[in-house]
């Protein structure tokens, strides 16, 4: 039997390449042309998703700010009409004209700051809404993608996207987003204003535009470079802490401290130089802005007292022209500083983005074919797999384990049982060929019906902070405290368990810190027990028992596999012993096949396994 025609290996590979093509996006500080714009069409569909249903609240903010901006602009032509008419109208004994002028100024200063207020509290929702949104899509989609990802992204970059990243996106959204709008409509009003009181030195101001624009355009080249530079060194600073904490026994245990320590100062001089050609470029862009700014009201003055003096421009005007060019270039300033924020939030969205484009390798189905009480008939139909673009690991396998049978699978490292394990679980999809659990193909399954029918224990018994009871109800987390109880009883943890302080309501503490690597292995037992799958996969299961240990849990898991198709790999003879048929498989082939005592007796590889296992037991 061949895979169908929809589960073709070369199905996948337009996928493949655009995974290849995210992860390279995501840690290269160089793109070229066409990869930079896929990035950047990317984020910014990314960025128009999160904020598309929030056009309402977005619209508000948008009125606000104009009447805020208005208020604001209306400041300098009030002066104006303050100086040519209230203040000739008073000194003829007319104070109507200055009392009208200055009420009106209150009431803009006062409309504007109380616009301004509401804005940025409006804006600041909106952001605090897509931030949220953001955070649950970046975990929600994180653990819908396959193991094939997980064993690839390090959890260290992963976690770079929830901090790291997410708050460079946080500090934008925060201030900067609602700082460079109020910029933005402060710059656009105050040059139609210029240009209304006297388009003469409206001209100026777009003389001076040129060299404003020309430094903004080489700070915004340099900065996108350095930016990205510095979410780069930022995730693999991260990445180390997190290897090097995560991985502390071994560290310790083969005295790698200094080494680690001078790998993490090496990375950590790469932050920090990243940071100072940041700052260096800023350093450079500011004061520029601000010479320019200052050379335009020089020329701006110089032109107007000129043309005061001929007359041909009142001293209002003046005044108000000058409070408008100044006016004109804080805005830019502001952009500015908005632009720091704005590389180093791009950056971080092109890695967030990279991260939600991600797809799983194993696909939930379009139709699935229902199974709802799975028998636990597994069969590899001429199975060939390889990782990735690697070589070949299980070469055309076929493989059928009936309905009820325990199946020891053994082999020396590197054989293929692991894998075999994992297509049997689908956490990977074959190359080529099929895996079928009661003749439906896997890749037909929900990934409901799939869990429930084949759930696997592996030799990393991980435990989640919570209590014991919590840890054992994992995969039926309705299930009643006899239920659980009965689970631990079965593969014998119950009287470890009531030994605690507070029973089955302990808590574990973090990845199961109270308890020692055997008792966290029975508890994971107890787990498959309590979640009654058709088919159970163990691999290297019992690993982490000491030889009492190992005694104590064969008679659970006796009953454990009783029932049920159960594929055990394990390295220990005595766990293989309970097994109706073993296995033995070398270079992703099965070279043995038959039950233990055949095996045993036919002086062939297993045989000699066997062998070397009584005599360390004599």
């Amino acid at each position: 039997m061949t895979a169908p025609a929809d589960h073709r290996p070369d199905a996948d590979r337009p996928a493949a390449r655009r995974r290849a093509t995210t992860a390279a996006a995501d840690d290269a500080t160089t793109l070229d042309a066409d990869t930079s714009r896929a990035v950047r069409t990317r984020s910014l569909g990314l960025l128009g998703e999160l904020l598309r249903p929030r056009w309402r609240p977005l619209a508000w903010a948008g009125l606000l700010v104009v009447v805020s901006t208005a208020g604001q602009v209306a400041g300098p032509l009030l002066v104006q009409a303050a100086i040519d008419t209230a203040v000739p109208a008073l000194v003829a004994d007319d104070a109507l004209p200055l009392v009208a002028v200055g009420g009106a100024y209150l009431l803009a200063a006062a409309l504007g700051g109380v616009c301004a207020g509401a804005y940025v509290r409006a804006a600041s929702r909106v952001a605090q809404s897509v931030l949220l949104e953001l955070r649950r899509r970046v975990f929600r989609h994180t653990q819908r993608l396959s193991l094939e990802f997980h064993e690839s992204y390090t959890s260290g970059r992963v976690i770079s996207r929830q901090t790291s990243d997410l708050e460079a996106l946080r500090e934008l959204f925060d201030g900067g987003l609602t700082g460079v709008v109020s910029s933005l409509m402060l710059m656009v009003f105050t040059g139609a204003a210029l240009f209304w009181v006297d388009w003469r030195s409206g001209l100026v101001l777009l003389c001076a535009l040129l060299p404003a624009w020309v430094l903004t355009r080489w700070f915004q080249r340099r900065s996108q470079l350095y930016y990205r530079e510095q979410r780069t060194a930022s995730a693999r600073l991260i990445v180390k802490f997190v290897e090097t904490m995560t991985g502390m026994r071994a560290v310790q245990a083969f005295r790698r401290e200094p080494a680690s320590e001078a790998e993490y100062a090496h990375l950590g001089e790469e932050y920090r130089d990243a940071n100072l050609r940041i700052f260096g470029v800023n350093g450079r862009y500011q004061p520029g802005l601000v010479l320019i700014g200052n050379v335009t009201v020089a020329v701006a003055l110089a032109l107007g007292g000129w043309r005061v003096v001929e007359g041909t421009l009142d001293v209002g005007a003046l005044v108000a022209v000058l409070l408008y060019v100044k006016r004109f270039f804080q805005p830019i300033q502001q952009l500015g500083m908005f632009y720091n924020a704005l590389q180093s939030a791009v950056a971080a969205l092109e890695k967030v983005s990279g991260l939600l484009a991600e797809e799983p390798t194993v696909a939930e189905p379009r139709h699935p074919v229902p199974l709802p009480a799975a028998r636990g008939d597994v069969h590899l139909h001429d199975v060939t797999f390889r990782y990735g673009e690697g070589p070949v690991v299980l070469p055309d396998l076929d493989l059928h384990l009936p309905a009820g049978q325990t199946v020891a699978l053994l082999g020396t490292t590197g054989a293929g049982k692991s894998t075999v394990a994992k297509l049997v679980t689908r956490f990977y999809d074959p190359s080529q060929g099929a895996v079928t659990l009661d003749g439906v193909d896997l890749r037909d399954l929900s990934t409901t019906d799939l869990r429930r029918a084949v759930v696997m224990v592996t030799q990393e018994a991980y435990l989640f902070s919570g209590s014991v009871r919590e840890n054992i109800a994992l995969g039926r987390p309705d299930a009643t405290d006899a239920e659980v109880e009965a689970a631990a009883r079965a593969v014998g943890v119950h009287d470890f368990v009531t030994s605690l302080p507070d029973g089955y309501a302990t808590d574990v503490n973090k990845r199961g810190g109270r308890v020692s690597a055997g008792q966290r292995q029975l508890i994971s037992f107890a787990r498959a027990f309590l979640a009654d799958p058709a088919v159970l996969v163990l691999d290297e299961a019992t690993s982490s028992l000491d030889v009492p240990g190992e005694r104590l849990v064969q008679e659970g898991l006796r009953t454990l596999l009783a029932d049920r198709t159960a594929l055990v790999i394990a390295h220990r003879l005595s766990t293989v012993e309970i097994a109706d048929r073993v296995l033995v498989m070398e270079h992703g082939r099965v070279v043995e096949d038959g039950a233990p005592a055949e095996l045993a007796a036919a002086g062939g590889r297993y045989a000699a396994l066997h062998a070397a296992w009584r005599d360390s037991i004599a």
